[in-house]
Formats: structure tokens, sequence, C-alpha cells
């Protein structure tokens, strides 16, 4: 019998209460986040937000190489090419559930611990970014690399992408920029670096803590616990602080165009610089003009509406051919030599960019009923 997606568990600890356990489980994925994971988590964390004996959650993940490398997107992949611009009840589903849960850890009433060790990507920043207490350790490597696959940082990236300092969230987005620990921390998408091995030391220090069983007390405790095992860390140096001027100065003003002119002819000694602009290059016009329409959207806008505006501009890039063609070139064939279209960003309309940003439909209750 093949064991479940997700496993649940319960730490018993010093006072009788309990910690809720949520470990991914599907490392030959490197935990991908698939449908099924989802429609287990969102009822298993609903039961524990509303069960008074349960204080709070670990969300970790099985394997050594990765917390979470993104979506699943292989079932979606053959909806794209079946359904092409018509209805896709398959992506409804996909994008509505997911964000649903994303919204639900962000909203969480009790304290909620991410392990995000190893490669934590696109959905899995989603499931990170979310939580109240979040760790990133020496082997992190987080990235939103959905430039190249022909979509945008959705997950709520456009919330906590905006978010970030500077125009770091920015530069993430049009990059798929990988980053450390330390980077992680600057740019607002994890709180703490705590060393690998000292995981098991955190999980019997929740286990003989004595938690109150009040949200504000018993974040402040988990805080404690974690600073206390993040003591000694070796903290590697971040790239988004030591270039975070020059990512400023690139990514400055209000013309899309001349950023995408300012990156393109970026000549710098820095290997990751290097990277981050070559694949800028590389990437989809679509997804950074969506990018870029997104991040001129939401400043004021909430959480709940940021989701409800990803959700459109998703199926938007359902609908549309790069991000069928995107998953085909990175995951199915694998030659890394995606066809965009439009190939340029200079080509991009205004109405093609309002085409993927406007309502399909109606919106689902789910959603709709978020706040």
């Amino acid at each position: 019998m093949t064991e479940p997606v997700v496993l649940f568990n319960e730490i018993p600890t010093a006072n009788g209460r309990r910690f809720g356990v949520a470990t991914l489980n599907a490392p030959a994925s490197l935990n991908a986040l698939s449908v099924d994971m989802v429609r287990l988590l969102t009822p298993q964390l609903r039961a524990w937000a509303a069960d008074s004996g349960i204080v709070g959650v670990l969300m970790d993940a099985a394997g050594e190489k990765a917390f979470c490398a993104g979506g699943d997107l292989r079932q979606l992949y053959q909806t794209l090419l079946d359904c092409g611009a018509e209805r896709n009840t398959y992506a409804e589903d996909f994008f509505r559930e997911e964000y649903e849960l994303d919204h639900l850890i962000h909203t969480f009433p009790k304290p909620f611990l991410c392990w995000g060790h190893g490669i934590v990507m696109g959905g899995g920043v989603g499931l990170l970014a979310g939580c109240s207490h979040r760790v990133v350790t020496e082997g992190s490597r987080v990235a939103m690399p959905e430039v190249n696959i022909g979509l945008y940082p959705d997950v709520g990236g456009s919330w906590f992408l905006r978010r970030a300092p500077g125009r770091t969230g920015l530069f993430l987005a049009f990059t798929a920029a990988q980053i450390n620990a330390s980077d992680a921390i600057f740019a607002g998408l994890a709180d703490v670096q705590v060393p690998h091995a000292a995981k098991a030391t955190v999980v019997e220090a929740i286990g003989t803590a004595s938690w109150k069983g009040q949200a504000d007390a018993d974040r402040a405790l988990l805080s404690k616990l974690l600073a206390h095992a993040a003591e000694g860390a070796v903290k590697p140096a971040s790239k988004l602080r030591e270039h975070f001027d020059l990512i400023n100065d690139l990514l400055a003003g209000d013309d899309l165009l001349d950023i995408a002119q300012r990156l393109r002819a970026l000549q710098s000694e820095d290997p990751w610089l290097q990277t981050a602009v070559k694949t800028f290059a590389k990437g989809a016009p679509s997804s950074v003009a969506l990018s870029w329409a997104l991040w001129q959207r939401v400043p004021r806008m909430s959480l709940a509406e940021v989701f409800r505006l990803e959700y459109w501009a998703s199926l938007g890039f359902c609908a549309h051919k790069d991000f069928a063609e995107g998953i085909r070139a990175v995951l199915v064939d694998k030659d890394r030599n995606p066809k965009w279209l439009p190939a340029t960003l200079e080509e991009i309309t205004p109405e093609f960019v309002e085409d993927h940003l406007r309502a399909r439909g109606e919106m689902p209750g789910e959603l709709a009923s978020l706040v």
C-alpha cells in the first residue's frame, strides 16, 4: 500500500496540550504540491484550528532535498493542451484550492512553524511565506521561478514580493534568482535560520514546553525556542543585501521597457547576477508583463483581494499559450527551449495584459468569502 502524500502526527507537550505535525510526503517529486496534498492539508488544518487541545502546527517534509519544489504541474499540463482557451475546470479547482490553503495558513489562529529546508520554490514559498514562524536552514534554496515556465509568481507572490525591501521582490519575480537563508530573511520570506541538524532538538523543545493555549503567548514562546536553536548558526552572505542599491537602480521607475533594457544591458562579474540577467532574457515576456501589472495593482489590496486577482490571472495564463509551452520546455520535453508568444516584451499590448486579468465566469464562493 502506498503511503499518503501528507502524513499527520501530533507532538504531546508538557502540559497535555498537543502540537500538530503535517509532513509533505512525496520526496521523489521533491514534495511538489499536488491537488491530493492540498485536499488532505486544508481539512486537517481547519480541524486543528478548531481543536482547543492543539496549540500549534509544524509543517515539514520527507527527505533531505526539498521542502516543496513548487506546484505539481504535470496533470495540469494535459488539461492545458486539452482545453486551450476554453473553460478548464481542473485548473479552476487546482488554483482555487491551492489559494484557499495558502490563505488559511496566512490567517491561521495559532503558531504555525514551517521547516523550509532544501528546495523551496513557487508553491513551496506560498506555503512557507504564510506561516507565523518560518525557518530556513543552511541548505535552503528559495526561488519564485515562474518566469521560466510562462506563469507569474502566484500563491500570494503578488502580495509578499511587493512587501520585500525596495524592488527586490520585483527582481526575484523577473529573474527567478535563487536565494539562500540570509536572502530569504532579508526579503521577508523567512524569519530565522536554524541549523538543519537542530531540527530534532526543536521538536523535543516543543514537546517539553508548557504551552498556554493563548496564541500570542504561544507565538512568543515558539520564537524563543527557535532563537535558542539558531544560536551559532553560520549565516551565508546575502546577495540581495549586497546588491540592494544596484537592484533598486536597475528596476527603478514606472516604465517596464526601460527596466528591461537596463537588466539586459547589465555587465557584472558576479555569477549570481549574471545568471539572473540571463534568466530574465530567456524568460517569458508575458510572465514579466503580468508580474509588472500585478506589482502596480496590489499595493493597497488586502491579501484576500490579491488571491482573488491571482485566481483570474492564473486562469488567464491557462487560456493563453505560454504556460503550457513553459511546462513543456522545462518539465515534459526538457529541451529548455520554449517558444514564447509574444516573443518580446515590446510586442505585448495593454489588451493582452487585460485579457489575463479579466474575470472568467463567477468568482468561486470559497475565494469570494475570504477576508
